[in-house]
């Protein structure tokens, strides 16, 4: 049997059963389509650490420069050879969503190794905050005739959210970088060693031997998320920092003064 690979939630939904598909008044006589299919499935929400303070020296063009780089990055290396979808893009924030639906064999694992490369090929220091989140949602067309769009609702979708935008407990003076977080209960009994295996390389001498672990697997605790109930959640933390040669900041300034060379900056107070 062939397994399609699916481009886009609506790809998917052109391809499905829905399981709902119905017309409902607005109650004013506006009449708006209810379709879609409910999946269980894990919702992965990534952002820009610091992004309002790392684009306040940049004009408009150049911050549309810096957030391309960044989304651009995760579309063709951290979701490569994955069966990830991504729904949207909300300023410098980001959705994914995996389910078995989709292919994955197993979606919150295969959400945590999307976030763990996306962390650790972060060759610009974007340093994203992510957070997951599993259960019950529906793929569904959101909006009326004049505009509409295909996107996933359900409440992983704000716990996702909520968690990307927790900041770890960690003791002063460390260090820290990426950070992974989400409810408790589904880390369940996995084994730290098997969903992040250590990388390793060949010595001169032909050993192979184990690189430093960069990641820790913090302790529950519980905390309240905002708008939602207290929460048990756990975090992975990348416990490094990478200094690029280079920063995204600098970049996105570089990539306008190159459009500007070429001759495809046209501003209107220029």
């Amino acid at each position: 049997m062939i397994t399609y690979r699916f481009n886009s939630l609506e790809d998917f939904l052109i391809a499905s059963t829905l399981t709902v598909d119905g017309q409902l008044n607005a109650g004013w006589g506006a009449l708006f389509p209810v379709k879609g299919r409910e999946i269980d499935a894990t919702v992965l929400f990534s952002d820009i650490a610091g992004f309002s303070s790392r684009t306040l020296d940049l004009n408009p063009t150049e911050t549309l420069i810096f957030v391309n780089n960044f989304f651009a990055w995760i579309s063709a290396e951290a979701l490569r050879e994955t069966k990830g979808i991504v729904d949207k893009y909300i300023g410098d924030e980001l959705m994914i969503v995996f389910s078995k639906e989709f292919g994955s064999d197993d979606p919150f694992r295969e959400a945590v190794q999307v976030a763990r490369w996306m962390a650790e090929h972060d060759a610009l220091s974007f340093c994203p905050h992510m957070g997951l989140a599993s259960g019950r949602v529906i793929v569904g067309y959101v909006g009326t005739p004049l505009r509409y769009n295909c996107s996933v609702f359900g409440s992983p979708v704000a716990l996702a959210a909520r968690c990307a935008s927790v900041t770890p407990d960690i003791p002063g003076g460390l260090m820290f970088s990426s950070t992974i977080t989400f409810p408790a209960h589904e880390w369940g009994n996995r084994d730290f060693a098997d969903m992040f295996p250590p990388k390793k390389y060949r010595d001169l001498d032909g050993t192979i031997r184990e690189k430093p672990h960069t990641w820790e697997l913090r302790e529950p605790r519980t905390l309240e998320l905002k708008n939602l109930p207290d929460r048990a959640i756990r975090e992975i933390v990348r416990m490094s920092v990478h200094l690029p040669q280079q920063s995204a900041e600098e970049r996105a300034q570089e990539g306008l003064r190159s459009l500007r060379r070429a001759g495809r900056y046209w501003p209107d107070d220029a």
